[in-house]
């Protein structure tokens, strides 16, 4: 797994948001970005973290920031997410799990005693050069969205 750390430049990447269009995060340059990454749309805390992120979208946009949630899931998925809970920012499609990868939050998980391949719940505040402010691995629904705020504030 490649750990990043606070002060580590953002790795870059080009994806599809729930819209179709496609964004990369140096787009976002100039602002700060809470980039969080999740196993799945519409799932108890994936749906919690999400709307953990809405609720605070005021507080968040007043700093200058942005919210990107990423998971493995597709456009239709995450449109149907957005819409169902309101989310207010971009969900990005990662369906090779490359953005995963980079970040180092796609490893082996275990549940029920059985293995898999899967999203490590993380977040990564970003600065407006594109340094790691904040980085969180390994962070429970709750505890993502408060973190955050605190790296904003």
């Amino acid at each position: 797994m490649n750990n990043l750390a606070v002060g580590d430049m953002a790795p870059d990447f080009t994806a599809r948001t729930d819209s179709g269009a496609e964004t990369t995060l140096s787009a976002y340059r100039g602002r700060r970005v809470v980039l969080y990454f999740y196993p799945k749309d519409d799932t108890s805390g994936c749906t919690k973290q999400a709307c953990g992120f809405r609720d605070a979208y005021e507080t968040v946009t007043a700093a200058n920031a942005v919210v990107l949630g990423v998971s493995p899931d597709g456009v239709t998925s995450h449109k149907k997410f957005k819409d169902k809970f309101g989310l207010p920012f971009p969900l990005l499609v990662d369906e090779d799990h490359s953005i995963a990868a980079a970040y180092g939050v796609w490893g082996e998980k275990s549940m029920y005693g059985k293995k898999y391949w899967g999203v490590i719940r993380s977040h990564f505040v970003i600065d407006e050069a594109g340094r790691l402010i904040d980085v969180q691995y390994k962070i429970g629904p709750e505890a993502s969205v408060d973190q955050a705020l605190q790296a904003l504030a």
